[in-house]
């Protein structure tokens, strides 16, 4: 494979994963609805990831979690080399400054002598 060969592959499937984990544009040559069909796929196995690192969040937001999720996901590709418990604090981070979660209550490293 040529150079300018790579570098076309490689733009390719830069185009394909921005359709499937962002909200890009399907390249040409591939079909849309199997296009749809893995970008949903992703983003429910992403979501039953968060729902599993973070089950106090999907707990508190209930039936909001999924519609909330989905909505951060499309704003929010997952980057690049982030851990899934990164990704999962910063939806929470984004829920709390949203209004949507409640902020976590401090937890005292002291106890009163009783």
């Amino acid at each position: 494979m040529t150079g300018p060969q790579r570098e076309r592959l490689a733009a390719a499937q830069a185009e394909l994963l921005r359709a499937l984990l962002a909200d890009g544009a399907v390249p040409p040559g591939f079909d849309p609805e199997r296009v749809r069909v893995e970008k949903r796929a992703l983003l429910a196995k992403r979501r039953g990831i968060v729902a599993v690192l973070r089950p106090d969040v999907a707990a508190e937001l209930g039936d909001r979690f999924r519609p909330l999720f989905d909505g951060y996901a499309a704003a929010h590709p997952k980057e690049v080399g982030t851990r899934f418990r990164e990704d999962a604090a910063r939806f929470a981070e984004w829920a709390i400054a949203r209004g949507e979660l409640q902020p976590p209550k401090k937890k005292r490293w002291w106890r009163r002598a009783t």
